[in-house]
């Protein structure tokens, strides 16, 4: 049998599932029904906002579900009548037994990392935070517990010294698409084999990903100015990493995110988060063991700008220091 000749219902909310669900559709395989995340409030007027996923799957002609509980005997039955041969799961919520189970093929989830390495919700922002050189993507087949499926197959690729999060995510998503048609032509013929991730952890030790909160995103200046700067990496641009840009006179504190820092050849010999600038182009924050450059930030209530353009309408800033 032919990858095309499946029935695939695909599951995903974000853009990063967008460009799976595109490469099946552009690729002429049989997508029978989308499910996607229902549509929430957002912004300051509360629309409803619709998914990524949802408004490619509109604009296609899919058919779309968007179950509030996936246990739901309604969406089961819903679910149960598209008769899928297969099910392709990207960025989406954890699968009750009775809906990954369903299809006579199984379901595959794409993830983000080299499994069994960093199982969780923030792959790609624990790799650059923890300063990893390279990350990818992995096909898994859905099981009992979270992310630890057979894996199918694995896509590889360097982390740049420089390269943010968003850098990766944009990269790995196009790589991604690819995988999952690999990894659909092969469920469909029979030409794979499925690794247990206990066979690919033996020796060695597994590191976690798990959901990132705002506290997870503050700067703590006291570290050392690579981690520092890795973990701006790590959330850039989404999260994001944050700082208190403080007033040591008037006590004056306005939120801060920082969205890139360059490594400096300068040893620091300040009190951590001391701010050291020529008021033109270079904003200098002291860490642990050195200085940081702050090339790209945003003030709370203001709009992301970079250093130079941050600078001409902020001449205080000496005044300041980041804790």
């Amino acid at each position: 049998m032919n990858g095309k000749d499946l029935r695939i219902v695909f599951m995903g909310t974000p853009d990063f599932a967008v460009a799976s669900l595109k490469a099946l559709v552009d690729g002429g395989y049989n997508v029978v029904g989308v499910i996607t995340a229902p549509d929430k409030p957002a912004g300051r007027g509360n629309q409803l906002s619709e998914s990524a996923v949802k408004k490619y799957a509109v604009a296609n002609n899919l058919f779309v579900m968007q179950p509030e509980k996936l246990k739901n005997p309604e969406f089961l039955t819903e679910l149960q009548n598209l008769n899928a041969d297969l099910q392709v799961v990207v960025a989406f919520r954890m699968l009750p037994e009775v809906v990954w189970n369903m299809p006579r093929l199984g379901t595959f989830n794409l993830h983000g990392s080299l499994l069994p390495q960093y199982r969780g919700a923030a792959p790609l922002n624990w790799a650059v935070i923890n300063g990893e050189t390279k990350t990818g993507v992995t096909t898994f087949l859905l099981d009992h517990e979270i992310d630890t499926g057979k894996v199918l197959f694995k896509y590889e690729t360097e982390i740049g010294e420089n390269e943010t999060v968003g850098d990766v995510h944009d990269r790995l998503m196009v790589a991604g698409a690819g995988l999952v048609l690999k990894t659909v032509d092969a469920l469909a013929t029979g030409e794979y084999k499925a690794i247990p991730q206990q066979e690919l952890a033996s020796g060695t030790e597994i590191k976690h990903a798990p959901k990132i909160f705002k506290e997870d995103c503050r700067i703590d200046w006291t570290k050392d100015s690579e981690t520092t700067r890795n973990l701006v990496r790590g959330l850039s641009p989404y999260p994001t990493a944050w700082s208190i840009l403080q007033n040591d006179t008037t006590g004056e504190e306005i939120q801060t995110k920082i969205f890139f820092a360059e490594k400096t050849d300068e040893n620091a010999i300040a009190q951590c988060g001391t701010i050291k600038t020529d008021k033109k182009k270079t904003l200098l924050v002291a860490c642990e063991n050195g200085w940081l450059n702050i090339t790209d930030l945003q003030l709370a209530g203001k709009k992301r700008m970079k250093t130079d353009e941050f600078l001409r309408g902020f001449q205080q800033i000496e005044s300041y220091r980041f804790v």
